[in-house]
């Protein structure tokens, strides 16, 4: 299993319902968070539907890295909010590598 399946495997079911809780705590606020739902729901897609390992996946992660200003947590940020950004990081990370 790659680092990135690893990364998939511990995150995803948390990121399901984290990136879904954040939009309904911060959306108001933080308008971001609808399209970091997006692009985790297109994400999750993409690897459940490919049959590779690692399916391309740079659009997304370029996008995400854009919207969420690399993964900078916002000051008014909840702990839901924090582990979004972290665990998407983290997996991001692992994609990289």
């Amino acid at each position: 299993m790659t680092i990135f399946n690893q990364a998939v495997k511990k995150h995803f079911t948390k990121l399901k319902f984290f990136t879904i809780a954040i939009t309904r705590a911060h959306g108001d606020n933080h308008p971001e968070v609808f399209e970091v739902r997006k692009l985790f729901k297109a994400i999750n897609k993409k690897i459940k539907k490919s049959k590779a390992d690692k399916p391309n996946l740079d659009e997304e992660f370029n996008q995400l890295r854009k919207v969420t200003d690399n993964y900078l947590i916002p000051d008014d940020a909840c702990e839901a909010y924090k582990s979004t950004y972290q665990m998407l990081e983290e997996v991001d990370k692992a994609y990289q590598a």
